[in-house]
């Protein structure tokens, strides 16, 4: 029974990750193949050929991506899309959310750095830790008014981390780790069963300027 125990698991933890990845990207190419249905009937793969090609979505939209990007970086596309933003930013709903989108966007894709460091805080009461991501110093308002060094950090909810908490919290009260924000992450989606590796050399460096 412990032989057989053992190969179960063993068979478990190859086909297990592999089943899962293999959801998550048939659910990305079927998702993808919906951008078909903007096309008229008459000129959609499916009519044409009489028969359904996954992936050929995914292919449609990488392909109008990359075009409207090539459209936005040139002198005409940039004056074209700076005309299109305007009219949207006249409109009272829409300009808040697009405004809001494009600058998460642009923090995200164009810097890289959206999330700096890992960071443990006490929440959400004191004697619980959660791990958390700073984005950012805080406002030179808050602070003023504050009268306290602020940090942005935005707290992630486990397994799903595209949504979570954003706290303006006092960099006293936030703790550095030296994770890395992959790692961060990794442990953030295995909910604490994937926990990164902390080197001794690391360890016995903190202690001795702690007792110095």
């Amino acid at each position: 029974m412990a032989t057989l125990r053992r190969y179960l698991v063993a068979g478990l933890l190859i086909w297990v990750p592999l089943g899962v990845t293999l959801l998550i990207v048939k659910f990305l190419v079927d998702l993808m193949d919906r951008t078909l249905l903007l096309l008229p009937v008459s000129i959609q793969p499916e009519t044409l050929l009489g028969f359904r090609i996954p992936g050929l979505g995914l292919v449609l939209t990488a392909i109008v991506v990359l075009a409207t990007g090539m459209i936005a970086t040139n002198l005409f596309g940039m004056q074209l899309f700076t005309i299109g933003e305007r009219i949207l930013q006249r409109i009272p709903l829409v300009r808040s959310i697009y405004a809001s989108v494009k600058q998460v966007t642009q923090s995200m894709f164009s810097s890289g750095k959206s999330f700096s460091k890992v960071v443990l805080v006490e929440y959400p009461r004191k004697g619980m830790w959660s791990l958390a991501f700073q984005t950012g110093s805080g406002a030179d308002e808050i602070k003023s008014k504050t009268g306290q060094e602020i940090v942005n950090i935005f707290i992630p909810t486990t397994p799903n981390p595209t949504s979570g908490f954003f706290l303006m919290i006092s960099r006293s009260d936030v703790i550095e780790l030296d994770m890395t924000v992959d790692q961060g992450l990794k442990m953030l989606l295995s909910v604490g069963v994937v926990i990164p590796e902390y080197k001794k050399d690391v360890l016995t460096g903190q202690q001795a300027r702690q007792e110095s």
